[in-house]
Formats: structure tokens, C-alpha cells, sequence
């Protein structure tokens, strides 16, 4: 790795550059084994010459949606959150790089009266990974708004795409090595007050459904076809139970939290036992949408 180090204080400046980085300090989990290298390049540039560095590299934005094991992650871990410019376009197009976060994505557009993002507001992520996985909320998804998506691949070539594939929580990129640089977003003129009583009726269902004020990774498990994953966990008896210091979330049985001293273990034997009580007891199958990554000890 002491040649990749070098090769990043080529790319950008040394401040961007963490060595043995403990990936709690990155994660919405607060979770997380130390990663060789993190960087977090200021502009799309550095981000496509970092990918051409020859390692492992894992992309991250926010870190809302992925739980990094507690042997942490070998290579090179890149992370987008200073790639956030947003553009305003006409026709009632936003123009959004990857590590933007949704909420700010949104404040911009009901600032200039554009209507079709509120369903995003309370999204903690970035745009790069909502796009990525077709990040929902409350009726809405990134299918319906996001109409072109400039990537590199892992060699740092550029390309476009403007058929995304969007299916739920899947698109064009799911499990391909390609990193997305920015999107364009394609909403419709509104009126200021009526977005504004939107996103505030959303963050008032959020505030009162949703423990947003523990750490977690938002909703642990994708919707099985026909059921909620929520209700099949309350259902099997398992709000509030607790494994170390994670938790099944006493206020939504789909959200499991660390309640302060978790560890990536304790939440991964939480998940596993979520699934085979479920299973056990309702002979459904539940896929997590949280992404496991990393090392265990």
C-alpha cells in the first residue's frame, strides 16, 4: 500500500489522505474496522485518477447503507462527499454530483420551486448511492426523476448512460465496478409553499416511524414481495431485542440500531437471527438492504 500512498499524495492534497481509518467514523452504524487507506478527493478529476490506481477500491458516499465488518477493509476506500456541486439547469433539471446528499439536493430544488424530490428530503445518503440502488421513500424513487447519469469505471474511463434499469432497490449499476460522477434530475415546477408543507409532513411521519436519532443503516431488510419487513419481525415477537449493543429498533422492528457500544458482530448475529426466526416462523426469506462489507476478525 506504500506505493498507493504515494501515488495519492500525487493526486490530491495530503489532508484527504487517512491511514488505518476506522470506518465507524464513516458508517451511519458508527461500526466498522479500520480500512488501509481512505481517501476523499475534492473533485471529479482526482476521483477518476484515484480509480486508476492498481488495488482493491471500495466507493462509498455517506456510508448510510452498508455495515463494514469488523476487520475493516483492505485497500482503498474512496469517499465522494466532497464531490457535491448542483447545478441548476433549464427545463427544470438539476445537475447533482455523486457525493451530494439528498437533503440538500432537495432544499436546492424547493428553493427554486421544483417540485418531485420532497419523497428525498429525509434520505440520509448521497446521490451517488440513491441512484446506484434506487433509493425510495414515501411513494417516491430515484426512477422517476433521474433522467442521465455520467460513471467512470475502475480504470477511470468516462461514459453515460440515460437508461438506468431502475428496478426496486436496483439499477444499471448493481454489481458492476462502475462509480458514479454526477446525475441529472428532471423535476417539474411547483410552488414553494406547497413543497415546503410537503417535506415538513414527511419529516413529521419520519420523526415519529423511524428512530433517526440512533445510529443505523436506515431500513436493515429489502420489502419481501407481498409482506413488510417490519411487520413479519414485530410479528415474530423480536421489537426490542437485543444482541450486544445492537437492537431491534422499539420504535420500527425494520430498522436494527447501536444503541451506543455495538459492534459490526453484534448487529450481524442480530441480522442473522432476525432471518431465521422469520423464516422460522413465516417461511420468508429475508434479504438485508444493507450492504455487508470487509473483513471479520
Amino acid at each position: 500500500m506504500n506505493n498507493v500512498l504515494e501515488s495519492l499524495k500525487k493526486i490530491t492534497d495530503e489532508k484527504n489522505i487517512f491511514v488505518n481509518e476506522p470506518m465507524k467514523n464513516h458508517t451511519t452504524f458508527r461500526t466498522g474496522g479500520l480500512a488501509d487507506i481512505l481517501v476523499i478527493p475534492e473533485t471529479k478529476e482526482e476521483l477518476v485518477e484515484c480509480l486508476k490506481l492498481d488495488t482493491n477500491k471500495l466507493i462509498i458516499g455517506n456510508g448510510s447503507n452498508i455495515l463494514v465488518r469488523d476487520g475493516g477493509i483492505r485497500g482503498l476506500v474512496i469517499k465522494t462527499t466532497k464531490l457535491n456541486n448542483i447545478k441548476v439547469l433549464e427545463d427544470n433539471i438539476l445537475e447533482a454530483e455523486a457525493g451530494a446528499y439528498l437533503s440538500r439536493i432537495a432544499n436546492i430544488a424547493k428553493d427554486n420551486e421544483l417540485t418531485g424530490f420532497e419523497f428525498a428530503s429525509g434520505i440520509p445518503g448521497t446521490l451517488g448511492g440513491a441512484v446506484s440502488m434506487n433509493a425510495g421513500a414515501y411513494g417516491g424513487e430515484m426512477k422517476d426523476v433521474i433522467i442521465e447519469t455520467e460513471y467512470a469505471d475502475y480504470h477511470g474511463k468516462l461514459s453515460k448512460v440515460t437508461e438506468h434499469e431502475f428496478s426496486y432497490r436496483k439499477s444499471f449499476f448493481s454489481n458492476k465496478e462502475y462509480v458514479i460522477l454526477s446525475s441529472k434530475i428532471k423535476l417539474q415546477k411547483g410552488n414553494k409553499e406547497e413543497i415546503i408543507n410537503v417535506m415538513k409532513d414527511l419529516a413529521k411521519r419520519r420523526n415519529g416511524k423511524q428512530p433517526i436519532s440512533m445510529a443505523s443503516a436506515g431500513s436493515t431488510f429489502k420489502r419481501p414481495e407481498g409482506f413488510f419487513a417490519g411487520k413479519l419481525i414485530e410479528d415474530s415477537g423480536l421489537k426490542g431485542y437485543t444482541i450486544g449493543g445492537a437492537q431491534v429498533s422499539t420504535l420500527h422492528a425494520g430498522f436494527i440500531v447501536n444503541t451506543g457500544d455495538a459492534t459490526s458482530a453484534d448487529i450481524l448475529n442480530l441480522i442473522s437471527f432476525v432471518q431465521s426466526r422469520v423464516k422460522e416462523k413465516f417461511k420468508v426469506d429475508l434479504e438485508t438492504e444493507v450492504k455487508i462489507i470487509g473483513e471479520d476478525i
